[in-house]
C-alpha cells in the first residue's frame, strides 16, 4: 500500500514540478528577490510576487518529450497554436532565393514552454540573426518586421527546411543553443525565446502540412508534416 501511495505521490509531483532550463535560473532568482522586498512592503504584494515567480519558473520549464521516430517526420519546433498557414518567401538573409514556400507559424503565448526543438534530423548550414521591431507575434507582419533568428537546415536527401525564431511584443531575447555546421537530431533543443514569441517553419517544396489553423502544438511531439508518408513507421522515445 505504501509503495502504491508513494508512486501516486511521485506522479503528482512530476505533473506539477517540471525541469527548468538553465536560462531561467537568474530570472527566477530576480523574481524571488523582488518578492521578498514586496513582502516587506505589504503582504498582499508579496503574494502577487509569489504568483509571478511561479509563472517565471513555469515559463522556463523544459519538460521531457516523446519524440516520434519515423522516416521523413517533421515535428513542431514549438509549443503553441498554429496561427498561420500560407505561401511566403523565406527571410532574404538566408540567401535561398525569392520562391514562395509553404509557411506554418506557431504562436507561443507567455504561458507556453519556450524551449524550441529541431523539426527533423538535419545539419545547420546557415544561421542569420536580424534585429527588428517587436510587434505582436501573432500578426502577419511579425515575420518581416520583427527581430528574428533564421536557421537553414539541410536534410539528408539534400533538400532544405527553414526555421525562424521571431521575437514578439514582450519577447526581447532570442537565445540559440547551436552553431553553423552542427548536426541536429529530431526533437533536439536548438534555442529559446524569452517571454512570448513565434516560430515559422518553411517546408520543402511539395511537402504539405498535416496541421490546421488553431491546432495546439507540442514541441518535439506533434507531427507537422511528413516528407515520405508511404515509408512512415512511428515509434517514440523520451528525451
Amino acid at each position: 500500500m505504501r509503495s502504491s501511495q508513494g508512486a501516486i505521490f511521485m506522479t503528482m509531483l512530476e505533473t506539477f514540478i517540471k525541469p527548468m532550463h538553465r536560462e531561467g535560473y537568474k530570472f527566477v532568482a530576480i523574481f524571488a528577490a523582488i518578492t521578498l522586498v514586496l513582502f516587506l512592503i505589504w503582504d498582499p504584494l508579496g503574494w502577487i510576487g509569489v504568483g509571478l515567480t511561479v509563472w517565471c519558473y513555469y515559463f522556463f520549464r523544459d519538460a521531457k518529450r516523446a519524440i516520434p521516430q519515423g522516416r521523413g517526420l517533421i515535428v513542431s519546433p514549438a509549443d503553441g497554436i498554429v496561427s498561420l498557414i500560407e505561401r511566403a518567401v523565406p527571410p532574404p538573409e538566408l540567401g535561398v532565393g525569392h520562391a514562395e514556400l509553404t509557411r506554418v507559424s506557431v504562436f507561443m503565448s507567455v504561458f507556453n514552454c519556450h524551449v524550441n526543438r529541431t523539426p527533423i534530423a538535419s545539419r545547420l548550414v546557415k544561421m542569420a540573426y536580424r534585429p527588428g521591431k517587436f510587434f505582436n507575434a501573432a500578426m502577419d507582419k511579425a515575420s518581416t518586421d520583427n527581430e528574428r533568428n533564421s536557421l537553414l537546415l539541410e536534410l539528408p536527401d539534400g533538400r532544405h527546411l527553414i526555421v525562424v525564431q521571431i521575437a514578439g511584443l514582450v519577447a526581447r531575447r532570442i537565445v540559440p543553443f547551436v552553431s553553423e555546421g552542427q548536426g541536429l537530431r529530431t526533437g533536439e533543443r536548438f534555442g529559446l525565446i524569452r517571454f512570448g514569441s513565434r516560430l515559422d517553419v518553411y517546408l520543402p517544396e511539395g511537402v504539405e502540412p498535416l496541421v490546421a489553423l488553431g491546432q495546439t502544438m507540442i514541441a518535439g511531439e506533434t507531427v507537422l508534416a511528413e516528407l515520405d508518408r508511404d515509408l512512415l513507421r512511428r515509434t517514440a522515445i523520451s528525451e
